[in-house]
């Protein structure tokens, strides 16, 4: 009895000391768990990459230096961009001068106004214009007093008074005392279309424009041959753009050409320009021809004497992908671009390119419109290429 008793006992705290190594015994944390996952993954081979390419993961601190911009087409220029200047279309301008020499006594414009054709500029007070009025009323009164002794004579002859001769004298008379007053009307209209009665002589303006240039204060002494006009008048809204083509580039010109013009002052902007003359010689000194296109400037936004670059452009001029020049990446004779093929994975690709000017590079295969180009960043992403691949 005593026997069964001591196993019974044995065998209840044999298996209260089981339960104790149950409750005792460590657990494995979640944590140790995801670092073996990790460590498995991270010693697991990565999925490999195309040929040249490089690929960033997300929040990558080299993504903040690439930008990528979808690619677009454009015209074809014939040639790289030209040297140019704006200036005054002289077929809209006007340089006055005064015909009469005098004395300023009211100016009645400023630079910068604006006049129509006919509009007084200024008023002169001229002993040229008053000795001009002097001789047409005295020519005048010559030519009425010899009309009346030609007429007189005439009667007398007729009457056979006087003899033919004096008839002939006075016709002879008559008709220089009238071609005189001819002459000195003339003379006085010219210097006063609007007639004057005295030595006030106005200048007035022969076309419509604006005054860009004046040259003569109230009280200036003027005369006919001053070096300097008085006044420059133009329609600022037509201006010339004078081209220094390079004589190798003759072929690509036509009267009639499409051009655009492009100025420092609004970059990225284009202005529309026709061809209308092309030089006849070229310049022994610079080798080059000038080139006239007319330039609407309707929005008066260009300026006479500014510096123009010009890009010709045919009327059939083929389209083609362009780029910045900062996508490029030139290695030997091949040039290359990088084009995002998804997120964080960039691909190198060979391009072949027809024009390239300062800005953009026209490109006639490699890429095709829509694709999404590396338009700042390429080099590094050249970079990284080479660092991967050695």
């Amino acid at each position: 009895m005593k026997t069964a008793i001591a196993i019974i006992i044995a065998m209840v705290l044999f298996g209260l000391g089981y339960g104790t190594s149950l409750l005792t015994r460590p657990k494995i944390s979640t944590a140790a768990t995801e670092s073996s996952k990790a460590s498995t993954a991270a010693t697991a081979p990565k999925e490999a990459l195309p040929v040249d390419s490089v690929r960033f993961d997300a929040g990558a601190a080299q993504l903040t230096s690439i930008r990528v911009e979808p690619v677009i087409e454009a015209t074809v220029p014939l040639a790289e961009p030209l040297n140019a200047r704006l200036a005054y279309n002289e077929n809209a301008t006007a340089r006055i001068a005064s015909p009469v020499a005098g004395r300023v006594t009211s100016l009645k414009i400023q630079p910068g106004d604006a006049v129509k054709t006919g509009d007084p500029l200024l008023v002169i007070d001229s002993p040229e214009l008053a000795k001009a009025v002097a001789d047409f009323q005295l020519s005048v009164s010559d030519e009425t007093r010899k009309r009346l002794t030609f007429e007189r004579t005439q009667k007398l002859v007729q009457a056979e008074v006087a003899p033919r001769k004096d008839l002939e004298a006075a016709k002879a008379d008559f008709d220089a005392a009238r071609a005189e007053s001819q002459r000195a009307q003339r003379r006085l209209r010219n210097l006063s279309p609007k007639g004057a009665d005295g030595s006030a002589y106005t200048l007035r303006s022969p076309i419509a424009g604006v005054v860009v240039e004046r040259r003569v204060n109230q009280g200036s002494e003027v005369r006919p041959d001053l070096p300097e006009p008085l006044f420059t008048i133009t329609d600022p809204s037509r201006l010339w753009v004078i081209v220094d083509l390079p004589e190798r580039d003759l072929a690509l010109v036509r009267v009639g050409h499409h051009a655009l013009v492009q100025v420092d002052g609004y970059a990225g902007e284009k202005f529309n320009a026709t061809i209308e003359r092309i030089g006849e010689i070229v310049d022994p000194s610079t080798r080059r021809i000038q080139v006239r296109a007319a330039l609407d400037n309707s929005a008066r936004k260009l300026k006479p004497e500014m510096y123009a670059r010009v890009i010709l452009v045919a009327d059939d001029a083929p389209q083609a992908v362009r780029v910045p020049n900062s996508a490029l990446v030139t290695q030997g004779l091949y040039s290359y671009v990088f084009v995002e093929a998804s997120p964080g994975l960039f691909k190198r690709r060979q391009i072949s390119l027809t024009v390239q000017d300062r800005e953009f590079a026209y490109v006639t295969g490699g890429l095709v419109r829509g694709e999404r180009l590396v338009t700042a960043g390429a080099l590094l992403l050249n970079s990284e290429l080479a660092t991967s691949s050695k």
